[in-house]
C-alpha cells in the first residue's frame, strides 16, 4: 500500500533520485498508515527510513497530495476535537510552547541563527548568505512600517529581541516588547541592553498604552482561530488612528481549525496556521489592508540555512540533545522546507491600517 501511494508521487522506495527513501525497518510502514505525518515523522526520529534528499522527497509527497489521504486518521481527529470543543490558544495553553519548542537555550537562539537572532523567514534578496537576507528582512519591515524617531512601537511575540535592537538602533524609535518566554525575555533583556528598548513578559491579551506601529513577526501562528478576532481588535485598541500595523506570518492555503500533528506533538503544540481567508474575516471593521506580500520561496532557503548550522554545530549541540533529538529537528526543518517549495504552505508579509484612516499606502519606502 505505502509503495503505491509513494509511486503515485513518483518516489521509489530504495531508489537512487533526489526524492526516493530507503526503508531500513518494516514496522514504519504501519506506523505511516496508521498515524499518517506523525507516524512518518516519529519513524524517521527512530531511524526506520531515510531519505536521498528529506525536503525533495516532501516536496513529492505533497505535491501529489498524499498527505490528504494518509492524515485522516485518528491522531488528527482528535485534535480536530480538541479544537472544536476547547482552545487550544488560551492563556494556559499558551504557555506550553514557551517552554517546550523556545526555551531550547542551547540550540535557539545559536548557534542555529544569524545575528539578530531571527526565527522567521529570511528575504533573500540579491543574497544567499542568511546573515545578509536577515537583515534585509528586518530593513524590508522597517521601510514598509514607514518609522520616524518618534514612534512608540510594539513588538508583539519580540523573540529574542533581534527585532527591536534593530528598529532602536537604525531609527532611535522607543520599542516594547512582549513574548511568554522566560527564556527569550532574559536573553533579549540583555541583548537589546543599553537602547531604548522594554522587554516585557506580557499575553498579547494584556497589552497596555498606545502605539504608533505594531509589528508581529511569526506568533499569529500560536493564536488560534478561536482567538484571531480578539487578536485584532486587541491590536487595534492600541494602535494610534494614524498607525501602521505589520503581520509577518507563515499561512496556509485552507481553513484549518488544527495544525499538523507531528510539529503539534514535537515543535509547536497548539500551533495553527492561519489562511488568509480566517485573517481578513477577522479584521474586519477594525483594519483594511493595505500592503500584502508572499515570501514563501524564500523560506526553503532559510530552513536550508538553519539545517546546515545545525549540522556544522551538531558536535557541540551533542553534549545536550541526542541523536534522536538530532533526527526530530532535522525532519521538522526540511520537511517544513519541502512544504514551502511544494507550494502547501505561504509566507505573507501584511500591512495594515485601521478601518477609519483614509491613506495613500504604496509599499516600503
Amino acid at each position: 500500500m505505502v509503495e503505491e501511494l509513494l509511486a503515485k508521487a513518483g518516489v521509489t522506495i530504495g531508489g537512487s533520485a533526489p526524492q526516493d527513501i530507503q526503508v531500513y525497518d518494516k514496522a514504519m510502514y504501519g506506523r505511516v498508515l496508521r498515524h499518517g505525518s506523525l507516524g512518518l515523522g516519529e519513524a524517521y526520529m527512530d531511524g526506520q527510513w531515510d531519505a536521498n534528499d528529506l525536503a525533495v522527497f516532501i516536496e513529492y509527497v505533497l505535491r501529489a497530495r498524499l498527505d490528504r489521504t494518509v492524515n485522516r486518521t485518528l491522531d488528527t481527529w482528535v485534535l480536530v476535537l480538541q479544537a472544536a470543543f476547547s482552545n487550544l490558544q488560551g492563556r494556559f495553553r499558551a504557555r506550553q510552547v514557551a517552554k517546550q519548542h523556545y526555551d531550547l537555550t542551547d540550540i535557539l537562539p545559536s548557534p542555529l541563527l544569524d545575528p539578530y537572532n531571527q526565527y522567521t523567514c529570511a528575504y533573500f534578496d540579491q543574497t544567499t548568505d542568511l546573515d545578509t537576507a536577515q537583515e534585509r528582512k528586518l530593513d524590508l519591515i522597517c521601510r514598509k512600517l514607514r518609522f520616524r524617531k518618534e514612534d512608540r512601537v510594539l513588538d508583539i511575540g519580540c523573540g529574542w529581541g533581534g527585532l527591536a535592537k534593530y528598529i532602536a538602533e537604525h531609527y532611535g524609535c522607543r520599542v516594547t516588547g512582549i513574548s511568554i518566554s522566560e527564556e527569550q525575555i532574559a536573553y533579549a533583556k540583555n541583548f537589546c541592553a543599553g537602547l531604548p528598548v522594554d522587554i516585557q513578559f506580557q499575553d498579547y491579551r494584556d497589552l497596555t498604552g498606545q502605539y504608533d506601529k505594531i509589528v508581529c513577526v511569526g506568533m499569529i501562528e500560536h493564536v488560534g482561530y478561536k482567538n484571531y478576532k480578539d487578536f485584532f481588535r486587541i491590536v487595534r485598541g492600541h494602535l494610534v488612528p494614524e498607525g501602521l500595523f505589520l503581520l509577518h506570518t507563515i499561512g496556509d492555503n485552507r481553513s484549518l481549525t488544527v495544525g499538523d500533528p507531528f510539529l503539534h506533538k514535537y515543535i509547536f503544540p497548539n500551533g495553527q496556521l492561519p489562511s488568509l481567508q480566517q485573517i481578513t474575516a477577522s479584521m474586519i471593521d477594525c483594519f483594511t489592508l493595505q500592503d500584502q506580500q508572499n515570501l514563501a520561496h524564500h523560506y526553503t532557503p532559510t530552513l536550508k540555512a538553519w539545517h546546515h548550522n545545525m549540522q556544522t554545530h551538531w558536535q557541540e549541540l551533542a553534549k545536550q540533545y541526542d541523536e534522536r533529538f538530532r533526527r526530530m529537528f532535522e525532519f521538522y526543518l526540511l520537511s517544513c522546507a519541502g512544504a514551502f517549495h511544494a507550494g502547501a504552505i505561504q509566507h505573507w508579509q501584511l500591512v495594515f491600517a485601521p478601518v477609519e484612516r483614509v491613506m495613500d499606502y504604496r509599499g516600503p519606502r
